[in-house]
């Protein structure tokens, strides 16, 4: 844009200095001004921003530093072993490609959110030019023009009101406020009122419910609220999820031991063995391979994509994969009100009729006059489907109706509508007149309790009418009022019966009236979203709720989730509160609340990130557009599937299909098996390519050839990859919901699982050295080649086995196999003698033995290797016995 949009607080102002301030009119801007408005300021659409390429997504998967010693190691290999390292590099090649390119599949279907706000845009507006009232292309809007509003329209550009006919608008998606907002041109609104205060604008996307408005526009584009959320979006910062920081800090683990075994070992090999340093390095480059899971980054994304299959199953859709495991890391799961933890739908229910208190489901005649009378004085539609199409607050009567056998559509057939006095914003009230069987006239008159009572003089109490005594009108004001300190929306009814149709005045046809009832409304709240807090925070996880509604509804909602205690104490903090603190300021006091209201997009973000400054993993939910900067920013943004909106879905994580806030519990008990799996994963994986280094390192000392380059290959790739995948899909082991939440700085080696990998491959190394210096000790043939071939194939053989059998022992790091149960897995249950027989053709097979080098063994040495192997069972045993003896397993936790 070529010139600076204005940021004047339009609201603050009276209409004239609105209109002298954009340099125009009520009669509108001329066609000429508004071309070079245009030209000036730009089109009334969001920027696409900077799209990047295939190639440069792809290019961007391998900068994660596990790719890049992957990749190195996969160079040297070939650089030092010719052909032979030829095919290692090749197999690690393919992994890492393929790991790649699933990258760029998640982030290609990541990045739908600035396209669904634009999408949202109004394609046509009523706009006023040269005097004249005629169609543009909302895109074509500038600031200045005059549009007109009513019922059904989207609104198409920020706009400050100069005329309001009972105007509703619906702004949930931009506040959270499930109730259209009531447009009043008389209020003074402050400088620092949230959108949803600013009574007197219209704002991009919002939908008009209700009567019809003229206004302004003061903002397009990217100058919109909806432009400021659309820029915060592109400028969101993507927070690291655990699962990245947790491989970045294995991948330096690994950098470092590769580093320094590669190191010792080929000063070892040339300084004190004197060999030649081209075979010292080579075997020092072997040993580096070693000890890369090479198969690693695919066993994680392997372990992530199922756990993606359970969610979807459990109605979670997951669109990032890190998302999965970040789930079982949250601690705080900071959730918008409207449509998350409520309905997002006005539901009746409080009655208060024939001077009774009732619950919505309490048993109301369809003859009830106060049930009438919501219906009546209604001008909710019903379409052919038999959906209720109107302001939400009158769908709820009429809904009311239907539950309780009042068919509106019915009762007008017999009691027709003749007359009516629209709903008024100045005397909050609305009224129907119905012509009578008997011929009289029914009037029926809903509205707000302070300025209706003010015109009612009898009450009606079990068919019976009386005057209404000053008892009676302080009895109401108290029910009424109590009603209000539930967070209830309160509508009273009134009602009387005339000879004629009326003069259509208000002080005619809505004075002298009999009380009937009051309604008392909400959007309530979900019925599993009390259980699910519960749960959450039996999980040690902090709920909290962050949303642009009212103070006292969502503190009403609040209370009744179990998200703060009703205490009698200030729990809810608000935005104009936050206004008024800095960052530093924010950070102290934060933590004491639990319930934010009354908030714009900017203070969720800041919220948001005052709980990662504090180290914890934050989970938001929401479903607005006002909740998409925050859904991004935080480590997990969780959209709602049915009733969020395209933008808050593209900024997500994972979406709820069934939008039920339960749901996200499941989640996050599925997370935390993914992230106990993938640690035992990786508790398999490291202790044995410890063993393999160990094992070649310690044999390099002796003076032995333990293992050749294609051994080492195979056992990666066979009885190493296949376990752990297998061990990735393990049941959760029991109360893994009563366990506190691991939190950001969590490792993959907490829980004393390093010291579990270091003692398990020590034990693998001595039992595979073992088992080959018994085979040179007791040797089967006299020959030495032979009787090297033979040793050097039990020590293969051995490795192999005993990394299959010690899958066993990671199903769990401190309980017995005999207590989580062996085969409870059926995915480890195929993939132990599949990898067995794999292992197996290339010692018994002939041909294959050729290749891999290695021979036949006879009964006595295949004894020794299944004894050497089943050892490791046996062992881990009772070093799992002894740390539960000594209360280890309860440290951990």
């Amino acid at each position: 844009m070529s010139k600076e949009q204005s940021k004047t607080l339009f609201y603050t102002q009276t209409k004239d200095e609105v209109l002298k301030e954009l340099e125009t009119s009520k009669e509108g801007l001329s066609t000429a001004e508004a071309k070079q408005r245009l030209t000036a300021y730009g089109r009334n659409e969001l920027d696409e921003g900077e799209k990047r390429g295939l190639l440069a997504k792809f290019i961007d998967q391998f900068k994660d530093l596990m790719i890049i010693i992957l990749l190195v190691a996969a160079a040297l290999s070939v650089i030092t072993e010719g052909m032979e390292g030829l095919t290692d590099a090749l197999i690690i090649l393919a992994v890492v490609v393929l790991n790649a390119a699933f990258g760029v599949y998640q982030e290609g279907q990541a990045e739908a959110a600035i396209e669904a706000l634009k999408n949202m845009s109004s394609p046509i507006a009523r706009v006023r030019r040269d005097g004249h009232v005629i169609e543009v292309d909302s895109k074509d809007l500038v600031p200045g023009d005059i549009v007109m509003l009513e019922a059904g329209d989207v609104v198409p550009a920020d706009m400050r009101l100069l005329e309001a006919a009972s105007l509703k608008i619906e702004e949930a998606a931009l506040t959270g406020e499930s109730v259209p907002v009531e447009k009043d041109l008389t209020v003074d609104v402050a400088a620092d009122a949230g959108i949803g205060d600013r009574v007197n604008m219209a704002y991009q996307n919002s939908n008009v419910t209700y009567g019809r408005g003229v206004g302004v526009i003061t903002n397009t584009g990217m100058y919109t609220e909806v432009g400021k959320i659309a820029d915060m979006l592109a400028n969101a910062d993507e927070t690291d999820t655990p699962l990245k920081q947790n491989l970045n800090q294995l991948s330096k683990v690994l950098t470092y031991l590769v580093v320094a075994i590669a190191l010792v070992t080929f000063i070892v090999g040339v300084f004190v063995r004197g060999e030649e340093p081209l075979k010292g390095l080579m075997v020092a480059v072997a040993l580096a391979v070693a000890a890369i899971p090479e198969g690693l980054p695919a066993i994680v994304t392997i372990v992530l994509s199922m756990g993606t299959t359970t969610l979807a199953k459990r109605n979670s859709i997951v669109r990032k994969l890190p998302a999965v495991e970040t789930l079982g890391s949250t601690e705080i799961i900071a959730s918008d009100k409207t449509g998350t933890l409520t309905m997002n739908q006005m539901t009746v229910e409080k009655v208060y009729t024939n001077g009774q208190l009732q619950s919505s489901a309490s048993d109301i005649t369809a003859d009830n006059n106060t049930l009438r009378i919501m219906n009546f004085a209604n001008d909710t539609k019903v379409d052919p489907n038999g959906k209720l199409i109107g302001d939400p607050t009158e769908t709820a009567l009429v809904q009311f109706g239907f539950d309780h056998s009042f068919d509106v559509r019915d009762a007008l057939q017999t009691e027709p509508r003749v007359a009516e006095l629209p709903f008024d914003s100045d005397r909050k009230l609305m009224s129907t007149i119905h012509k009578q069987a008997d011929g009289r006239y029914f009037v029926a008159v809903k509205g707000a309790p302070d300025q209706l009572l003010k015109r009612v003089t009898k009450i009606e109490e079990n068919g019976n009418i009386r005057s209404i005594t000053e008892a009676d009108k302080q009895t109401i004001l108290a029910i009424n009022k109590d009603l209000a300190k539930q967070a209830l929306r309160v509508l009273m009814m009134a009602y009387k019966y005339v000879s004629e149709v009326p003069t259509l005045e208000t002080e005619i046809v809505e004075a002298d009236l009999i009380f009937s009832g009051l309604v008392g409304m909400i959007d309530p709240e979900r019925p599993e979203a009390a259980d699910a807090v519960k749960v959450a925070k039996e999980a040690g996880i902090r709920p909290i709720m962050i949303t642009g509604d009212h103070q006292d509804t969502a503190e009403a909602i609040a209370k009744r989730l179990g998200i703060i205690e009703d205490d009698g104490e200030d729990h809810v903090f608000t935005g104009a509160e936050l206004n008024e603190l800095s960052d530093e300021e924010f950070q102290k006091v934060f933590k004491q609340y639990s319930v934010y209201a009354r908030v714009s997009p900017e203070h969720k973000v800041r919220i948001v990130k005052a709980w990662q400054n504090e180290g914890k993993v934050v989970a938001m939910t929401g479903d607005g557009v006002n909740d998409a900067p925050s859904l991004k920013t935080a480590d997990i943004g969780i959209g709602m599937g049915i009733t969020g909106t395209e933008v808050s879905k593209g900024a997500s994580d994972m979406v709820l299909a069934d939008d039920n806030f339960a749901t996200i519990i499941v989640a996050v008990e599925e997370g935390r098996k993914v992230f106990s799996n993938i640690q035992k994963s990786i508790q398999y994986l490291l202790s044995a390519n410890m063993a393999e280094v160990f094992t070649i390192f310690f044999a390099t000392l002796f003076g032995w050839d333990v293992l050749e380059p294609v051994h080492l290959l195979w056992i990666n790739l066979v009885t190493d990859t296949l376990p752990a995948i297998a061990l990735g899909v393990e049941p959760a082991e029991p109360g893994v919901m009563t366990h506190k939440p691991r939190g950001r700085k969590s490792s993959f080696f907490d829980g004393g699982v390093m010291g579990v990998i270091i003692y398990q491959g020590i034990f693998q190394t001595l039992l595979v050295l073992g088992v080959y210096g018994w085979a040179l000790l007791y040797p089967e043939h006299t020959e030495t080649h032979m009787m090297h071939e033979d040793a050097l194939t039990m020590a293969f053989a051995t490795l192999g086995l005993i990394q299959l059998i010690h899958a066993f022992n990671v199903k769990s790091v401190y309980q017995s196999i005999f207590t989580v149960g062996a085969f409870k897995n059926k995915t480890f249950n195929w993939s132990i003698p599949v990898a067995f027989i794999l292992l197996m053709l290339t010692i018994v097979v002939p041909g294959f033995n050729t290749l891999f080098h290695v021979s036949h063994l006879s009964v006595t040495q295949w004894g020794a290797v299944i004894i050497g192997s089943l050892l490791m069972l046996v062992l881990v045993e009772v070093v799992k016995a002894v740390q539960r003896a000594l209360g280890q397993d309860e440290k951990a936790i």
